[in-house]
């Protein structure tokens, strides 16, 4: 089956994997990387039923600018009935995500494999 190529930009990553679209962050996500990331985000969380998975697992440095940018994913996918995965074992971006609550809303898997292996468990449903 031929795909669409995924696009790759210094700041992101996109690619399928059991059924989901796995958007990989990478580098330092501030303001500069978000206004290239958000085009791509808004995207993949347009569809019905979207099934996305943000992958921070290469992400160096952390804002709130990437904050906006997982708020945004959240509430697209759950408007639209799908399911959002996060990604990240970084202790500093997971520290940001605690002291937000954004941890409550989409609690992140340590990696990639183990989010896929649960999906139900963090959907990002309301």
């Amino acid at each position: 089956m031929q795909q669409e190529p995924a696009p790759f930009t210094r700041y992101l990553r996109v690619h399928q994997d059991r059924g989901h679209t796995v958007l990989e962050f990478r580098g330092e996500i501030d303001i500069a990387a978000a206004a290239e990331i958000a085009p791509h985000l808004d995207e993949v969380t347009g569809g019905a039923t979207p099934r996305v998975v943000i992958d921070l697992s290469r992400v160096e440095f952390f804002d709130c600018s990437g904050l906006r940018l997982l708020y945004r994913a959240r509430r697209r996918v759950v408007d639209r009935h799908g399911h959002l995965l996060l990604v990240c074992a970084h202790p500093l971006t997971l520290r940001v995500l605690r002291v937000t609550g954004m941890s409550r809303l989409l609690p992140p898997q340590p990696t990639l494999e183990a989010a896929l292996a649960c999906p139900e468990a963090t959907s990002g449903s309301v």
